[in-house]
């Protein structure tokens, strides 16, 4: 089986896609970008793809959620990553040695408290893994890297201090996506892409009371820019209950009936590593 995740070697990504998928004789294939890993999985690169769509503190990938839109495919299952993180260094090398942290612009953020306590300079990198794989390189013995343990092990770094985030709970949640619509046997959630008919007062809560109406929790929602006009957008809705009961379908109908388009965008389970 063909595989796609986001890159570079060492990130959650790669993490969550190696903890997700167990099976044996997989052929990976990592890519730069969101875009590419999803264009992977349309153009029939690979059988299916892996990409981040939502951290509980950073909040949605938006690069996803757009592709979700311009690609024709559909969501298998939903995979939670606890994301933990910590403070690498060299081998040997102190707390008191260090200078400077590396890492990604959200995960100096996230450890702001930390920072200040080792009254270090910042220096930011495309990935965590990118700032853990550079220390390696570079041999730096005055820096230290925020990243996970994943990568301390992928990179041969040692984990000076653990857990050193503000906030404890962290998640981050990966979809993975295939070019056919994978339905499992007992769905517990069901994303949709709704596509208003026109903008108008309390078009919104018109929506949101559908699904009220029907009792269907809704976990998730995110609004997206038409891109054809100001102020008008697309919703996306992830619902905690199957694509085929009888509440989404009256929940599709009803929708439909007031004229707004609704794709499905997959029908899950979830998976927590």
């Amino acid at each position: 089986m063909k595989i796609a995740y986001l890159g570079p070697r060492g990130t959650f990504s790669e993490e969550a896609a190696f903890g997700f998928f167990t099976e044996q004789h997989i052929d990976w294939h990592m890519f730069d970008s969101i875009f590419d890993v999803l264009s992977a999985v349309e153009n029939d690169i690979v059988e299916k793809g892996i990409v981040p769509i939502e951290n509980s503190i950073e909040g949605t990938i938006t690069a996803t959620v757009d592709e979700l839109f311009h690609q024709h495919l559909f969501i298998e299952s939903e995979v939670i990553l606890p994301v933990t993180l910590h403070l690498l260094t060299l081998k040997g090398v102190t707390i008191e040695d260090i200078r400077e942290v590396w890492s990604i612009s959200p995960a100096l953020a996230q450890c702001r408290e930390e920072i200040k306590t080792l009254h270090a300079n910042t220096k930011q990198f495309n990935s965590t893994a990118q700032a853990a794989e550079t220390l390696q390189q570079t041999g730096q013995r005055d820096a230290a890297a925020i990243a996970s343990r994943f990568a301390a092990e992928t990179f041969q770094l040692q984990i000076a201090k653990e857990s050193i985030q503000d906030h404890a709970e962290n998640h981050t949640k990966f979809i993975v996506v295939t070019k056919k619509q994978n339905t499992c046997a007992h769905p517990k959630k069901t994303m949709l892409l709704i596509t208003p008919n026109e903008d108008y007062p309390g078009l919104l809560s018109v929506i949101l009371n559908v699904f009220t109406a029907l009792s269907i929790n809704i976990t998730w929602i995110e609004s997206r820019p038409t891109k054809k006009k100001l102020g008008t957008y697309r919703f996306y809705i992830e619902a905690v209950v199957g694509l085929h009961t009888e509440k989404m379908s009256k929940a599709i109908t009803i929708l439909e009936t007031f004229g707004h388009q609704v794709r499905v965008l997959g029908s899950y389970d979830t998976k927590e590593l």
